[in-house]
């Protein structure tokens, strides 16, 4: 159970308890709820929350300081894939200080008190040509497709140490709906890794008394449930205590989790939504946690978040979720981004110089957006829990008002992205360059070469004089 001072008993993997329910909620812990998440050495998380998304262990354009000057965010999801480009990857060569030493902490010099939360794949993932083989987890590096085995994950989990690590799971990554039998198979080889995954840890723990244990969350896969239904009762019959939480990869199997005692367990959604709404469903349905990255996305389309819960009272049509800081209109306006708004960005700057500073290319512009859509996201969620404090009633009333007075729909950015990094690229067949060239043929005489390839003996010299 949790202690007094919001740590963790750890007398062994299976007594991890990390969650504590506040609300009245129904005990089967598939409707929204009011938590506590509270991980070793760690700030305490109030649920319903969101966690960001790191690329390469960064949240995009926000350093660490940032990041602990300007937001409050309470944890960040990042991907084993991101950081073992190379065989001898020099995140394993760094080692944690102190008492409570967490590798990934330190190579990443994320904040302490934020949690981190490992997966083998970012979410969304690339697809991979190849797929996951019986032993082998397929992932994408910034040097292209590999695979890792399930061994390799859990020595680098026991490496790393992040605060909670989700367990491998062999996931389609695909937008087709894979046949009855590949679900089942998908079904029966996530159960087999979960269960070594768990094996490896504890020897690992055994044979190494001052390691600190991760918290581990089991992943229940995108399958119709009567056909994971083995694995389910295999997670609540066999492996409950080992596990500290679960990360749901479709929320539409929350209704169906009431057959099943995971209602004391913290839940993780890696089931993306796309706008607020999709949020506020699953908060409805017991998800504890959600990833948005979503967020990320607003921002470097140049669109400052302007949502809140509850809704305001307007009655004057539907409102936007967002605005486009590309617009003209925002050339001379010396208004915050959002009027009340109390990030740093509403409170230091104004829509005419986000909209300079966009024009310009300038990073800060988006810096500035991500600092105001995270905080947004923070008062909503707060707002969230503010309103499941006073009923769930209260709650499903405003969340369905929310979505009657807000467009289902984020504004698109019109102006120029920044240039793209690992986290934008989906590797679609044949899909076009992301970033445009940055320089082109000086010679302007000729053709004929290909952009960008001219010859230095072609380029005229700098007297002026024809090319020798």
């Amino acid at each position: 159970m949790t202690q007094g001072d919001g740590s963790c008993e750890h007398s062994d993997m299976a007594s991890q308890r990390i969650f504590k329910i506040l609300s009245a909620a129904v005990g089967d812990g598939t409707s929204a709820r009011l938590g506590q998440l509270a991980l070793p050495g760690r700030k305490l998380v109030e649920t319903p929350n969101f966690t960001s998304v790191a690329s390469r262990g960064a949240v995009p354009h926000l350093t660490p300081d940032n990041v602990t000057r300007h937001t409050d965010l309470s944890s960040t999801y990042m991907a084993l894939e991101d950081f073992i480009e190379k065989p001898n990857a020099a995140i394993y060569e760094i080692e944690g200080e102190g008492e409570d030493s967490r590798p990934l902490h330190a190579f990443t010099a994320f904040p302490k008190e934020i949690p981190t939360i490992l997966a083998a794949r970012r979410c969304p993932a690339v697809t991979a040509p190849s797929g996951n083989t019986s032993k082998l987890l397929a992932i994408f590096t910034s040097t292209g497709f590999r695979s890792i085995s399930i061994a390799e994950y859990a020595e680098a989990a026991r490496k790393l140490k992040p605060d909670v690590v989700v367990g491998p799971a062999d996931l389609l990554h695909s937008s087709q709906a894979p046949a009855a039998k590949k679900q089942l198979r998908m079904t029966e080889r996530t159960e087999d890794w979960l269960d070594q995954f768990l094996g490896l840890l504890k020897a690992g723990t055994r044979t190494d008394s001052n390691v600190s244990e991760s918290c581990i969350f089991a992943p229940l896969i995108p399958v119709e449930w009567k056909i994971q239904w083995a694995y389910l009762r295999h997670l609540a019959e066999e492996v409950l205590d080992d596990v500290s939480g679960l990360a749901v990869y479709d929320v539409n199997l929350m209704p169906e989790l009431s057959a099943f005692k995971f209602g004391h367990l913290p839940k993780l959604s890696l089931d993306p939504p796309r706008n607020p709404q999709g949020i506020l469903r699953q908060v409805s349905l017991g998800i504890d946690i959600c990833l948005v990255p979503f967020v990320n996305n607003v921002s470097d389309a140049g669109v400052a978040l302007t949502f809140s819960f509850p809704a305001p009272k307007i009655a004057t049509g539907i409102q936007p979720l967002g605005t486009n800081m590309w617009s003209l209109e925002h050339q001379t306006s010396l208004a915050p981004l959002v009027e009340s708004c109390t990030c740093y960005a509403c409170q230091k700057h104004h829509r005419a110089f986000v909209n300079h500073l966009l024009n310009a290319k300038e990073m800060l512009g988006w810096t500035l957006l991500q600092i105001h859509n995270h905080h947004v996201l923070t008062e909503f969620f707060k707002g969230i829990r503010e309103a499941l404090a006073q009923g769930p009633e209260e709650f499903e009333a405003l969340a369905q008002e929310f979505a009657t007075v807000y467009d289902s729909e984020i504004p698109a950015g019109t102006g120029e992205r920044p240039r793209a990094r690992g986290y934008h690229f989906k590797s679609e067949h044949h899909q076009e360059k992301y970033n445009p060239r940055t320089w082109q043929d000086l010679n302007s005489n000729s053709n004929s070469g290909a952009e960008g390839t001219e010859k230095p003996h072609e380029v005229a010299r700098p007297d002026g004089q024809p090319p020798a």
